[in-house]
């Protein structure tokens, strides 16, 4: 369906009036802004996240003794009962730190950095659009994320402090962690779980009516980029996997403030002592409404990866992706088998045989699809002439790390294996080589990729390619041991690395290799978080002084973004535009250029003698 008012939209743009400070950059409704809006405080929060990983991580390489540098920094802003004077952090404050380092890195960075920020940036600017159809709501949606980030850090400085119970929050846990504490860290981490849950509804409602209404003329289904088809699947995700568990918070929120049991068992007994409450509720309960979230928001990790990597891929092999049909097919039964394999992840909880067999049966199902992209993505590159820059190397590095990912996820859809790899390391292997390795190469090869169009200059590739080796190597290095680990039984959530359970005399237990492998994954991560560093410097740094594009597509690109002035002005696009072709018309044999814009009107234009084009 096509808006009646698009062309009315650019006349009165021409006429706009240019905002001030606040209603510019704070209180904006430009989705260019708000895009910028999410990067910046998702970027933000993915750096809090490491540091977060960094301080637990010396804590299980070197158990009781104290944290160098900011040890004493900790003491004085969280107390005496979460650090010692001598800096050593306390099992409670250890455990804060893993739920609030899970929290933040999902629902605080990268689905706000893969959905916020590029989805509101770049959507629009694909299909065609002026704006998102509801621009005062796309503010609302980033003022809620903003504020849930703001409860998440706030209670850290609460009496109790921050959550304890895991990004999972598992009842009755949620309930008692913090004794008689209220309100308490759970307490506000629900509360902004609900802020982050209203951002992401307001967002996917916008996002799905944007796509189907504001396309730009001739843009059919099967010529939008795969990129808005990520974005597109993505939004129906949020939308149909969230409201459950926002109700779930909600009563979550009662057990903890107003004694109810919605998720409390009869008969609980705490510290010795039978808890008084109604009992009768199920913490079952609870974990079915938080996976089925859950399992979707993983989806909602890599999508928009996925879409970010076809479009660098497309652009810089010259050539069209291979299977573009396939792929959009393919995410779209993943949008819809991301729903029916939830339990996976509660095999240990009792269930039955033909349950167990029928979402083991689904969990397989779903990586099919998972292949059929990646598959295409590799078979892309064969034949083209491949450009090697910053972006691409990211999207390269991305394709064997999310197969890593995806093959180690295989084990743990089977209930027999998954009986002895649940809660292990190698469950937190797994898991990061799609989230880190994988979603983060990809968003970081989409800032590489789109700062041009942002900023009118290009970031250093020297420092680029450098911030992609060391970031590759230092990746592997933490989190390719967790899969020995994992192997070895080690559990995910000791305080102390393991020493617990390490073998003593004719007990067996966990070897001090195995235990020693904590010291070289601590290096790796501050070693990971040292290699972040050019890229802060080259980020900020090329903003005033990176080289000016020359072009509004410097990457002589086929998509609509490329298509703007350059950075792309209020409204969008000069005038409206017409869609002539698909998204990825590279290397047309009889052109006289590699690549055909999608906006190019259709007209004969014979092979120039001499200039040979590539097939």
């Amino acid at each position: 369906m096509q808006p009646t008012s698009h062309a009315d939209t650019h006349i009165q743009a021409s006429h706009h009036e240019e905002p001030g400070f606040w209603q510019k950059y704070i209180f904006s409704t430009d989705h260019k802004i708000i895009g910028v809006q999410y990067g910046i405080t998702g970027l933000m929060f993915l750096f809090f996240g490491l540091c977060l990983m960094s301080v637990m991580r010396w804590q299980l390489a070197n158990p009781g003794q104290g944290v160098p540098i900011i040890g004493n920094l900790l003491f004085h802003m969280l107390g005496e009962s979460m650090v010692s004077k001598t800096g050593v952090i306390s099992p409670d404050l250890y455990n804060s730190f893993g739920a609030m380092h899970g929290t933040i890195m999902v629902f605080l960075a990268i689905v706000p950095l893969a959905f916020g920020a590029f989805g509101n940036f770049v959507t629009p600017l694909q299909i065609g659009a002026p704006d998102m159809t509801f621009p005062r709501v796309n503010m609302v949606s980033y003022q809620f994320y903003f504020m849930g980030g703001v409860l998440m850090l706030a209670s850290f400085f609460i009496p109790g402090g921050a959550a304890k119970s895991g990004w999972t929050s598992y009842s009755p846990l949620a309930t008692i962690a913090d004794g008689n504490i209220r309100p308490n860290g759970q307490t506000f981490w629900i509360i902004g779980m609900v802020c982050l849950i209203s951002s992401s509804l307001l967002g996917a409602v916008n996002f799905i009516t944007t796509i189907i209404q504001l396309r730009a003329k001739g843009l059919s289904w099967m010529r939008m980029p795969f990129f808005v088809w990520a974005q597109f699947v993505t939004a129906f995700l949020l939308l149909l996997a969230f409201p459950p568990l926002e109700a779930a918070a909600v009563l979550q929120l009662a057990d903890n403030l107003l004694r109810t049991s919605f998720f409390l068992p009869t008969g609980l007994v705490v510290s010795g002592q039978p808890m008084q409450i109604s009992g009768g509720g199920s913490p079952l309960l609870w974990q079915h409404l938080f996976w089925f979230l859950a399992h979707p928001e993983v989806y909602v990790l890599i999508l928009p990866g996925m879409g970010i990597v076809t479009e660098i891929i497309a652009n810089n092999t010259r050539k069209p992706i291979w299977g573009y049909r396939s792929m959009v097919y393919s995410i779209l039964t993943i949008g819809f088998l991301s729903f029916i394999v939830w339990a996976h992840h509660m095999y240990l909880t009792g269930m039955g045989v033909r349950i167990a067999t029928f979402f083991q049966t689904t969990t397989m199902m779903i990586s099919i699809p998972s292949v059929v992209i990646l598959t295409a993505l590799f078979i892309s590159l064969w034949g083209g002439s491949i450009r090697i820059n910053t972006p691409m190397l990211f999207a390269l590095g991305f394709l064997p790390m999310f197969g890593i990912g995806g093959l180690t996820g295989l084990p743990l859809g089977f209930n027999a294996s998954d009986i002895y790899l649940h809660d292990t390391y190698y469950v937190i292997a797994h898991f990061h080589y799609i989230v880190a390795p994988g979603t983060i190469f990809a968003l970081f090869a989409g800032i590489y990729y789109w700062y041009p169009k942002i900023t009118g200059r290009m970031m250093n590739e020297f420092w680029g390619k450098v911030h992609f080796a060391l970031s590759f190597i230092f990746m592997n290095l933490t989190f390719m041991p967790m899969f020995i680990q994992g192997f070895a039984g080690m559990s995910r959530r000791l305080y102390d690395g393991g020493q617990t359970y390490a073998s003593s005399g004719d007990v067996m237990g966990l070897s001090p290799d195995i235990i020693g492998l904590n010291t070289n994954i601590a290096h790796a991560v501050w070693a990971l978080g040292l290699s972040q560093i050019p890229f802060i410097i080259n980020f900020f740094w090329s903003i005033n002084w990176g080289k000016k594009i020359t072009s509004d597509n410097p990457w002589d690109s086929t998509t609509l973004e490329w298509q703007t002035p350059t950075p792309p002005p209020h409204g969008n696009f000069v005038k409206p535009l017409e869609v002539f072709r698909g998204p990825y018309e590279y290397s047309v044999p009889g052109k006289a250029s590699d690549f055909t814009p999608q906006n190019e009107p259709e007209h004969p234009e014979p092979l120039t003698r001499g200039n040979p084009v590539r097939s």
